[in-house]
């Protein structure tokens, strides 16, 4: 599979435009070591980075986002601070995550955990962050994608008597933005190296059922947005398609559109008309949601 490289000229200007002199420094999920480490490496430390808009433009929302990489890798710089720069641009914060995963030596549950940690993360420190509890999403590309979707629909409101504070808050995310998803395992449009990765080759059938996401939607999943092209030889649209038809049978607000032009990981397919739609979209569909909105 091509990696799914950031493309929007839009997206780039924007990065150009307020990306921060000095970067912020990336934070440990876990500073007392993550769950199941392997190590005391920084392989072994997932990290969350916190990209704010400023403060006269902050709208108070929030977005973890899941960088692609077919859980092999991830793809931090266009899949990261490049959507964290778009994001600061609309005034939301965006929260990069450096999460576990096979080259590192991790397979699932690392990459959910990790993910679920991060929803946490920023809940719990939303006046720190000046965020609203209740407009924390998330938003992946490709395999990261699937990770953003399988904390949309595997999720809890956290563990009241926890001795962390950080785990008394809810992992789930208000509102998802899937671009180019890996959603299902174990159909003919699965990308099979994502979920090689993920859970293995010989991985038994209830855990294949359990990641496929389509299958586990219901009536708390939270309103998505999701965005895929027709042309997608590596994740094909189906992956989409069948996300939505699951979202649409459970009553979930959600809006797809497929795009005919661009290959897997569009910034391949620079000066397509996806580059510059998807982003004015996605937009348009957070200002339907009041997340664009000052509190």
């Amino acid at each position: 599979m091509r990696q799914s490289l950031f493309p929007a000229l839009l997206i780039g200007m924007a990065f150009a435009a307020h990306s921060p002199a000095v970067e912020p420094a990336a934070q440990l999920l876990w500073p007392d070591g993550a769950p199941g480490a392997k190590g005391d490496n920084p392989a072994d430390k997932p990290t969350l980075t916190a990209f704010l808009p400023e403060p006269s433009k902050a709208v108070g929302a929030a977005v973890v986002i899941c960088p692609g990489g077919a859980y092999g890798h991830v793809a931090g710089d266009y899949e990261g601070k490049e959507t964290a720069a778009w994001l600061n641009s609309l005034g939301v914060a965006g929260f990069v995550l450096d999460y576990r995963h096979r080259s590192r030596g991790y397979g699932h549950p690392a990459p959910m955990l990790d993910a679920q940690r991060a929803i946490r993360t920023v809940r719990a420190n939303a006046e720190r962050w000046k965020i609203d509890p209740r407009k924390i999403g998330i938003l992946g590309f490709s395999a990261g994608g699937h990770l953003a979707s399988t904390v949309g629909t595997h999720f809890d409101k956290g563990d009241a008597n926890a001795a962390d504070p950080i785990d008394r808050a809810s992992c789930r995310p208000d509102f998802m933005i899937l671009c180019y998803p890996v959603i299902a395992f174990g159909e003919p449009f699965t990308h099979k190296g994502s979920q090689r990765n993920l859970i293995g080759s010989d991985a038994p059938p209830e855990l294949v059922e359990s990641l496929s996401n389509e299958k586990h939607v219901n009536a708390e999943t939270p309103p998505a947005f999701l965005f895929h092209t027709d042309a997608d030889a590596g994740v094909p649209a189906e992956n989409s398609v069948q996300f939505y038809l699951a979202l649409r049978r459970a009553k979930v607000p959600a809006e797809l559109h497929i795009y005919r032009e661009g290959g897997h990981g569009v910034r391949q397919t620079k000066g397509l008309p996806v580059a510059e739609m998807w982003p004015k979209e996605c937009q348009q569909w957070m200002r339907s949601l009041k997340l664009l909105e000052k509190h």
